[in-house]
């Protein structure tokens, strides 16, 4: 009896392993069938199936997936279907999370609908897993230009305003301010100022999603990742001890730009002065 229920078992798993492959060459044909009459959605419908059922062929079905994906979403934009756009894309990604080609597909979707931060970062990442792909660095710095305020390049070359600031940092550090919140950190300068100063604890908050991974890479460039607390946060959304752990001793910020209205430079540093900052005893 025992042999005849193990005999039963593999049977009925190589049934299921035979209704698999059947199922799979049956989907892929009928995948081949409709990117023949440009019934791209079907197409694609049918390659999502293949690669839940067979995800071995991930390789072999990448190139025609793409194809499909991408026609289908031109069909899904022109008819003003955006969230079934994202859907397939977001579904895509599942399957080729770290396909740069899909990531910078993506970006120019949401780069056309006009959501600037959020293409950045899809280009950001297709540039960070093929740095030779030439079309997503064109469209990173594209969109960098319009995300990245030209000030910041004035100011960055400013020697004489970033040695004034790393010397009123270094005194503040000296004095005894060892835990530090840079507001509006943008590139990370006044943050890397503040730990090569010496201070213990550094804290920077971004509320632009390109300038806050610029911040990261820069940070990481420098090899003070693990020094400096990166949030991509609004400094008046900051929380202890949920996003830092106590107040800090000092607020270091330049907020010059329409940040002065959009972030509210009076409202963050009063939210700073009563929420974040030690107070004085």
């Amino acid at each position: 009896m025992p042999n005849s229920n193990a005999k039963f078992h593999c049977n009925h798993r190589g049934g299921q392993e035979a209704g698999r492959r059947e199922l799979v060459s049956r989907s892929l044909q009928s995948a081949q069938h409709c990117l023949e009459d440009q019934d791209f959605g079907t197409a694609y419908a049918h390659y999502l199936l293949v690669l839940n059922l067979a995800p071995e062929l991930k390789t072999s079905v990448k190139e025609t997936f793409q194809f499909s994906l991408f026609k289908w979403a031109e069909e899904l934009d022109s008819l003003a279907r955006i969230q079934d756009l994202f859907n397939c894309y977001e579904q895509a990604l599942e399957l080729y999370p770290n396909d740069e080609v899909i990531c910078n597909s993506m970006g120019e979707h949401l780069f056309r609908m006009g959501f600037r931060d959020e293409a950045a970062g899809y280009f950001h990442k297709a540039v960070k897993l093929n740095p030779d792909f030439a079309d997503a660095k064109e469209n990173f710095y594209r969109v960098a230009n319009w995300l990245v305020e030209r000030w910041h390049f004035i100011m960055l070359n400013d020697t004489k305003r970033n040695l004034t600031y790393l010397k009123a940092i270094e005194n503040a550090v000296r004095s005894g301010c060892k835990s530090v919140l840079d507001i509006g950190t943008g590139t990370g300068i006044l943050s890397m100022f503040a730990k090569k100063a010496g201070a213990s604890f550094v804290y920077a908050c971004e509320l632009s999603k390109t300038m806050y991974e610029l911040a990261c890479d820069v940070v990481a460039a420098n090899n003070m990742e693990s020094e400096i607390k990166l949030l991509h946060l609004k400094s008046l959304d900051i929380e202890i001890p949920k996003h830092i752990p106590e107040r800090v001793s000092l607020v270091v910020t330049e907020t010059v730009d329409a940040g002065l209205f959009g972030e509210g430079i009076v409202e963050s540093l009063i939210h700073a002065w009563e929420h974040l900052l030690l107070q004085p005893k």
